[in-house]
């Protein structure tokens, strides 16, 4: 899609009204385009940055297999976001935000247990309970359903979310930065972008403005999986390849073997060509150089797309730099990138990053489960 398509969708979808002068917030002034009417009209092309900024770091968190938490309990944004995170496999909440779902996770996962000890309990006909208790548990499971079926198969902290009006969701958005998830929202003119770290100036209230917006990031989001499902199947034969391989050498052997018992009882050769082997050897054996690609940090719990290149600029580029920095060199990093990266907390990166450097991939994963409250 071009940017003037795009451009022409966002003015009909009604992208571009703000609120009441008499509300705005001075922090929005960059992205207001003029007043009307007493109206505030937000510039489109700081929504369309905004737009490819923010997809462009979701594809990114798709790609690398984490979750993205969508959270919309706004009345006209319910369905829209529902169907969304439905559409790409992604934990959602469009009821009601129970506070400590992010700080207090281990507390909730416990709560997603109980409901889905509940269902199994009144799938299985071999239990007899009676009519008024299935009654009883079939209500408590609704209820636990409705609040926290969008997350029962979150079984971590996601790695960011998604936030459909900042200002309505502030105890969600508080929950995110203080364990230093990346955020992304839609802001409204009443609203302070500087509160997220992708912020997609936007009119908030209109369905049809939320749905344009939902669409186009859960295309995005689409993309970064069809990318990561290609590179697992690249993955996979290579790995086939390498088998058979190792299995075809295993079979060369016995013939490898024969043939060098042969040569031993063949006649010496003449000298100089006895001279020019060692030569030959030394040519084959000279080992290629190669140059070491940036790590992927993403894959450190607490580390989004847009801190990973704060690591990079900031002249660390690979897990072992990470694994061997002190989490004060880390803390002077962010803190020169801005003040809103501050609250980020580095101190288990180093760890981490330790075991991603050695390869040891379910140990890391162990890991981060416990420093977020497990399964």
């Amino acid at each position: 899609m071009s940017t003037n398509q795009l451009h022409q969708q966002l003015l009909e979808a009604g992208v571009h009204f703000g609120h009441l002068r008499k509300k705005w917030n001075p922090k929005m002034l960059p992205y207001i385009f003029s007043e009307k009417k007493g109206i505030h009209i937000i510039d489109l092309n700081k929504t369309i940055e905004g737009l490819e900024e923010s997809a462009a770091a979701m594809k990114q968190i798709a790609k690398s297999g984490k979750k993205i938490l969508f959270v919309a309990t706004k009345k006209q944004a319910k369905d829209i976001v529902k169907e969304s995170a439905e559409r790409v496999n992604m934990p959602f909440v469009t009821e009601r935000w129970l506070g400590g779902m992010l700080t207090n996770f281990q507390t909730i996962r416990k709560s997603v247990k109980k409901m889905q000890s509940i269902d199994k309990m009144l799938e299985d006909g071999s239990i007899s309970i009676t009519k008024k208790e299935r009654l009883t548990l079939t209500r408590d499971k609704d209820k636990m359903d409705r609040v926290l079926g969008g997350i029962e198969g979150m079984n971590r902290t996601p790695q960011a979310v998604f936030i459909v009006d900042i200002s309505f969701e502030d105890i969600a958005l508080a929950e995110a930065k203080k364990l230093g998830i990346t955020t992304f929202g839609m802001v409204d003119t009443n609203s302070d972008p500087n509160r997220v770290d992708f912020a997609i100036p936007s009119n908030d209230d209109a369905t049809k403005s939320i749905s344009i917006v939902v669409n186009y990031l859960t295309a995005a989001i689409i993309e970064g999986l069809k990318e990561r499902e290609l590179e697992q199947d690249k993955k996979a034969a290579e790995e086939k390849d390498a088998k058979a391989e190792k299995k075809a050498a295993k079979a060369d052997a016995p013939k490898a073997e024969a043939k060098s018992d042969a040569k031993e009882a063949a006649p010496v050769a003449a000298p100089e060509e006895e001279v020019a082997a060692p030569a030959a050897a030394v040519v084959e054996e000279a080992p290629a150089v190669e140059e070491r690609a940036v790590d992927d940090f993403t894959k450190i719990e607490g580390i989004g797309p847009k801190i990973n290149q704060i690591m990079i600029d900031g002249g660390v580029t690979t897990y072992a730099a990470m694994a061997y920095a002190k989490p004060e060199q880390l803390k002077d990093i962010l803190a020169a990138a801005g003040n809103r990266y501050k609250m980020h907390n580095p101190t288990t990166w180093p760890q981490q990053a330790k075991l991603a450097e050695e390869g040891k991939w379910d140990e890391l994963k162990t890991l981060q489960d416990e420093l977020n409250g497990g399964k």
